[in-house]
């Protein structure tokens, strides 16, 4: 069997969910909903059925080379979530490519744990899951997700018009991508 996926930053941990962390993802949920409530497609359900299937889902998705969807605590705090980092999307063959997804608690906002969080995972999108482009794409209004981006090396490819449905309204977004020089492997 297969040691659990965990990566590690200097302040953070990385590791996709379990069964026995739906509560800390409620939780997480319910002490952000109105904080990322302007920058989420659509709110997820508040349920503990909700979110055992996610979880399993998520981690089927993994096994299935599909995507990787992370949650992120604090080093010494393994009960409480602070945020998420996906990657979804994933294409192979010639493109080698996936999207790329983040947030962030409100009461963490401002101290780097994103861009930590953010860069660990990218250094896995490249290395293990071996991805020659990374994408993601945030509101122009959302400054402080595209300091995040632009600190990490993603590069602006242009903008979507009414690229997303966000809270019932279709929103521009700002199209960027970082890509893997030192790519080696193969489709």
């Amino acid at each position: 069997m297969k040691p659990p996926l965990l990566i590690e930053g200097r302040r953070i941990v990385l590791r996709l969910a379990r069964p026995a962390d739906v509560p800390a993802i409620i939780d997480f949920w319910r002490r952000n909903r109105r904080h990322l409530a302007p920058w989420s497609p659509k709110r997820p359900p508040l349920t503990a059925a909700f979110w055992r299937k996610k979880v399993r889902d998520s981690l089927r998705e993994h096994r299935q080379d599909r995507s990787l969807r992370l949650f992120v605590f604090k080093r010494g705090e393994p009960d409480r979530i602070i945020g998420m980092v996906n990657f979804g999307n994933f294409v192979r063959g010639a493109f080698q490519a996936c999207h790329l997804g983040y947030s962030i608690d409100a009461r963490e906002q401002g101290k780097g744990y994103m861009t930590e969080a953010v860069g660990a995972a990218i250094a896995h999108a490249f290395g293990p899951l071996k991805m020659h482009r990374v994408m993601a794409n945030y509101m122009p209004r959302n400054r402080r997700s595209g300091r995040v981006l632009r600190r990490l090396g993603f590069r602006i490819e242009g903008r979507a018009r009414e690229y997303l449905l966000i809270a019932g309204r279709w929103e521009d977004h700002v199209l960027t991508s970082r890509v893997n020089r030192a790519w080696k492997g193969r489709p």
